[in-house]
């Protein structure tokens, strides 16, 4: 087993309670960490986050689990910090089924149930530096890829995220090699989430569209996705513009201006054909290797799914 070096890893521990923060604390340090912040707020923690992105991130999520898994998740979506890769393991007190599937989607590394010992926790980093997961993004979703059956097809492209603690703890990079690497990591990291992420909410806005054909415009499930397809184009410009793709970035104005017409109650054939040209316009130029039939093939497929899925849910009612 190979010795790890944390003399030089950055750690920050968010924990509303200062006594759980220095035992939380107390147990790095005894584990080899020097370079320790503590936070009592999730707003310190996201503020210490942009300002200077640990390596790792030890968060507790009692009494403020939704707002700490939401936080992760727009952590690991990138929009607002350097490195939305680093290591995350959330700790709880309690351990239940909801809890568990919350921290998972979150896009959290680890969830580690209190109290635990120097030993414990030591294991949990070690499995972080040497064995940590593959990232995979999804229209709601970016983090570690927890697929139980790893033999069912998926189309769901996997990365290697960059691992400053890996950088500093197993390959003894200093301070300055290991944001180096971590630069040139990050680039080519986020070239592959941005455009995975691109291509999927685009494919998502062609399935809401089609969705919203067969749903009457006054009705509160129209509404609802209209809402759900402005917000998504919104955020794909935002992208878009970051890297500085000039067709999307038109396609999505156009998107709006349609979604603009129909929220003023303007001829609603022309606007829903608009939006339904612009969504699948913006799909096809996010993934050039498809054609536009290959494209509505399987939007109608996924669409036919979701139906099916409504149904039953319907029927079980």
């Amino acid at each position: 087993m190979s010795r790890l070096s944390f003399d030089t890893a950055e750690v920050l521990v968010y924990d509303p309670v200062s006594a759980n923060r220095n035992a939380t604390r107390a147990a790095l340090y005894t584990i080899g960490f020097r370079r320790i912040e503590t936070v009592g707020t999730i707003d310190a923690f996201v503020e210490s986050v942009r300002r200077r992105p640990p390596d790792l991130a030890l968060c507790e999520i009692q009494g403020s689990d939704a707002e700490l898994c939401d936080t992760i998740q727009e952590l690991r979506q990138g929009l607002a910090v350097y490195n939305p890769f680093i290591v995350v393991i959330v700790t709880a007190w309690e351990q239940s089924a909801a809890l568990v599937a919350r921290v998972l989607n979150s896009g959290a590394d680890d969830l580690l149930l209190r109290p635990f010992s120097t030993t414990t926790l030591s294991t949990r980093i070690r499995n972080h530096v040497e064995r940590r997961k593959a990232f995979v993004v999804t229209t709601d979703y970016v983090g570690p890829d927890r697929r139980k059956d790893s033999n069912r097809a998926s189309k769901a492209q996997l990365f290697e995220p960059p691992n400053s603690l890996q950088m500093k703890a197993l390959d003894r990079l200093t301070s300055e090699e290991a944001t180096q690497r971590l630069d040139r990591e990050l680039k080519e990291a986020r070239d592959v989430m941005t455009s995975e992420k691109l291509r999927r909410d685009a494919f998502q806005l062609c399935v809401l569209w089609r969705l919203m054909q067969s749903k009457s415009s006054s009705s509160d499930a129209f509404r609802v996705d209209l809402a759900k397809l402005k917000e998504k184009t919104r955020a794909i410009a935002r992208r878009c513009l970051e890297t500085e793709i000039e067709k999307a970035s038109a396609l999505c104005d156009s998107i709006l201006a349609a979604i603009d017409g129909i929220e003023a109650g303007v001829d609603r054939n022309t606007s829903m054909r608009l939006l339904g040209q612009s969504t699948f316009s913006l799909a096809e130029t996010l993934s050039p290797d498809k054609s536009m039939a290959e494209h509505m093939q399987e939007v109608d497929a996924t669409v036919a799914l979701v139906k099916a899925r409504m149904a039953q849910e319907t029927v079980a009612i």
